[in-house]
């Protein structure tokens, strides 16, 4: 798999039938490896690693309903109450991201009313935090830390 622009970790893979699968330490079991796959599982270990986000407060592929459509969020980060805090577009590392990506991720926040926002594709990092006041995001250069 590509280099991404993210630290290094070490993940455990194995071989199925002529797919490689990667340990979900979130959801406990083998998920197979695309390139999307690959920079979900970097970014919940430097979620985890970097910023200090609890596990228990990080849920991956949480579904939601759209305009009577079903979508799922790559990773939603909760606060200590219980509210959405961070909700993380994913996207494979040879895909450009485009307005079109944030449109997809405000539409989902548009539900989900997170405090922050984050589209990646492993190589580029895009950070924002929300300004419900004004219905528009603001672009960081980082996310907080966890508190």
């Amino acid at each position: 798999m590509q280099r991404l622009n993210l630290p290094t970790y070490n993940f455990k893979l194995k071989s199925s039938e002529n797919k490689t699968l990667i340990f979900d330490k979130l959801r406990k079991k083998y998920v197979v490896l695309t390139p999307e796959e690959w920079v979900r599982q970097h970014y919940v270990c430097f979620l985890i690693e970097e910023k200090k986000y609890p596990i228990s407060l990080i849920a991956l592929e949480k579904q939601l309903i759209i305009n009577n459509r079903k979508k799922r969020t790559d990773i939603l980060v909760f606060n200590n109450e219980g509210n959405h805090e961070i909700i993380v577009e994913c996207k494979a590392p040879s895909i450009k991201i485009t307005q079109d990506t944030f449109d997809q991720i405000a539409r989902y926040n548009l539900k989900l009313k997170a405090n922050y926002l984050i589209v990646t594709n492993g190589l580029e990092h895009f950070y924002c935090k929300m300004d419900f006041k004004k219905e528009t995001y603001i672009f960081l250069k980082d996310i907080p830390k966890y508190l």
